[in-house]
């Protein structure tokens, strides 16, 4: 990656511009967040990664989506447009789980909501093209990821096509675009055909589909017309996307819209240790734009003084958007990467000596590695976790261990914290990583998040069986016990999960119940785009195709979401203490990284 000079502040205003002497951009970004730059979010990433590339970039953050003459600030850009809806899902950032505006946008300033439409990649698309005509559009981030074929979208209850039907984009990227991001745009720029390139998508019209040969590199998915008749086509489609996930032996995945063919290319291959510091090691100011003037951004507000190590999950949680949008495969950054970056949070002026979190999906992934790199480029497991931790997957601690000791040696570094939460299977097979971050690296809280106490249903959610969570309930407490610390854990369930029947419920409000346990979030089940439980919801059905029983209204809802609201409870238990009643709700599968999504 050659790196070229670029400006200490990514610009998002003319004046800045006009002060680095650019007469004209070569790219304007797109996004609905509040601009922060901080590696944490997408858009800065990408921004900064053009910018290393020599092209002259700007963002428009949050724009006016009723007025034509919104993206016209810069004037038009001489390549194109790359749009992203932001760190979230438009539809989950503005609606709840019962289908109801939320009252705070975490993402924008000072959290104040209707900053962005829905469905946000087709409507700034839109924008773009009135404002640009034939503009070349490139469309990105976890709404395009999750988004990328036709799927079930829950706030509108029925099947939408893919992103790039609606958006009329020439181009998709999804999953980690780092790898993809240059010959995308430089393809671009020469006029050259868009196709081929791991990790994007794009619509063929009618000519191009019927010249198309497929040939053994791709598998076809059931038609959108097929999605509309079929509600099992859902499932087909999903397990396809899921066992094709694979970067080294996965297939393209090609979806046919009457006359027009989808054509997603198989996934880009994850970063080395190498690109991911040289991503992390651009100039980032890890500070939001200085024009917003002290305006607060919640979710930058929460992850300020956070390092993200970790990118991908082996979890792969049926309800979490990672498994169709990171994947599974595991990228580190290095130790040396990680130090340098808290010396330069200690430049900065809002560090407090406090590093709140070093990690990612999970807080207890850092340095897992398989025992045969070669294993794992033939595998078409969704999970590396479940049904059973692969016997491949060696969930070593020691590389986290001393990654967290040097970096709370680090002079003026008071507290390492860890609240990505851990992976609770992990956990019991990293006795010496857990004991340590149990005796130093917990603010008092540790989240956890068995999401549900019922069996059958943690095998539907693949999650890890409840005794995993009971085992480590009691490694929690006598380690707490011995760093003589009063110390909590902040348990995290959802209710309504599909399969889920009161009977169910009970197992979880019982234990809470036992054990004086008032969740802080109510966490109640969002069917996210593209993702095994959505298949699962609006199918009716288990994977294996057996009928499960699915809480659609609000009316079916109430009884389960009122077992996590109530506060009825009493002392606190050894190992917990009841939190206030908050009625908050906790998106299921929100990215499990950046501002806590």
């Amino acid at each position: 990656m050659s790196i070229v000079s670029q400006p200490k502040i990514v610009p998002i205003t003319r004046a800045e511009t006009e002060q680095l002497g650019w007469q004209e951009i070569d790219v304007l970004l797109v996004t609905g967040d509040a601009f922060v730059d901080h590696p944490s979010y997408g858009i800065a990433i990408i921004a900064r990664l053009l910018l290393s590339y020599g092209y002259r970039v700007a963002v428009i953050a949050q724009p006016d989506w009723k007025d034509s003459e919104a993206l016209k600030v810069f004037g038009r850009p001489r390549i194109c447009c790359g749009i992203t809806s932001g760190n979230m899902d438009s539809m989950v950032n503005l609606y709840t789980a019962g289908r109801r505006l939320r009252r705070e946008d975490s993402y924008s300033l000072d959290g104040t909501p209707g900053s962005r439409p829905h469905h946000a990649l087709v409507v700034y698309s839109q924008l773009a093209r009135q404002c640009f005509p034939g503009i070349p559009i490139v469309i990105g981030g976890l709404e395009a990821s999750l988004r990328r074929i036709a799927h079930y979208d829950y706030w509108q209850d029925k099947i939408r096509p893919s992103m790039l039907v609606d958006s009329k984009a020439n181009i998709l990227m999804y999953g980690q675009g780092e790898k993809s991001l240059r010959e995308v745009y430089r393809r671009i720029e020469q006029g050259e055909d868009l196709r081929g390139i791991p990790g994007t998508a794009v619509l063929l019209g009618k000519k191009a589909a019927e010249e198309f040969d497929p040939g053994d590199r791709y598998v076809e998915i059931p038609t959108y017309a097929e999605h509309l008749v079929n509600r099992d086509a859902l499932m087909v489609s999903t397990k396809t996307i899921e066992r094709e996930m694979n970067p080294w032996c996965g297939h393209g995945i090609i979806q046919r819209y009457d006359d027009r063919l989808l054509v997603i290319e198989r996934p880009s291959e994850p970063m080395s240790t190498e690109e991911s510091d040289q991503v992390h090691a651009l100039p980032y100011s890890g500070l939001p734009h200085p024009s917003y003037q002290g305006r607060k951004i919640p979710a930058f507000e929460t992850i300020k003084n956070s390092i993200p190590a970790v990118r991908g999950c082996p979890g792969g949680c049926s309800f979490c958007g990672l498994v169709s949008h990171q994947g599974r495969l595991l990228t580190f950054r290095s130790e040396k990467s990680i130090v340098d970056e808290v010396e330069r949070m200690k430049q900065r002026g809002n560090f407090n000596g406090t590093i709140s979190d070093i990690g990612g999906p999970a807080g207890n992934i850092y340095g897992n590695h398989p025992n045969d790199p070669e294993k794992c480029k033939v595998c078409r497991r969704s999970s590396c976790l479940y049904p059973n931790v692969c016997k491949n997957y060696n969930p070593d601690g020691k590389r986290l261990i001393g990654l967290l000791r040097q970096v709370r040696s680090i002079p003026g570094v008071k507290h390492v914290h860890i609240n990505s939460g851990v992976r609770l299977a992990l956990a019991l097979l990293q006795p010496e990583l857990t004991r340590e971050l149990i005796q130093h690296h917990i603010s008092g809280h540790l989240k956890v998040a068995p999401e549900h106490l019922h069996p059958r249903i943690t095998a539907l959610m693949r999650k890890d069986p409840p005794e995993a969570f009971f085992r480590f309930m009691k490694i929690f407490e006598e380690e707490s016990r011995k760093a003589g610390k009063k110390q909590y854990l902040i348990p995290l369930f959802i209710s309504n999960f599909p399969g889920t029947t009161d009977k169910e419920m009970k197992v979880v409000d019982d234990f809470l119940t036992r054990h004086h346990w008032s969740p802080q979030q109510v966490q109640d089940y969002i069917p996210l785009p593209m993702t095994m439980a959505a298949a699962m919801y609006y199918t009716g059905k288990d994977p294996a195709g057996e009928p499960i029983h699915v809480n659609r209204g609000l009316k079916e809802r109430r009884p389960q979401i009122k077992v996590l609201k109530r506060n009825k409870f009493g002392a606190p238990a050894a190992s917990s203490r009841p939190q206030p009643r908050r009625d908050t709700e906790r998106p299921a599968g929100k990215e499990r990284r950046g501002g806590k999504k």
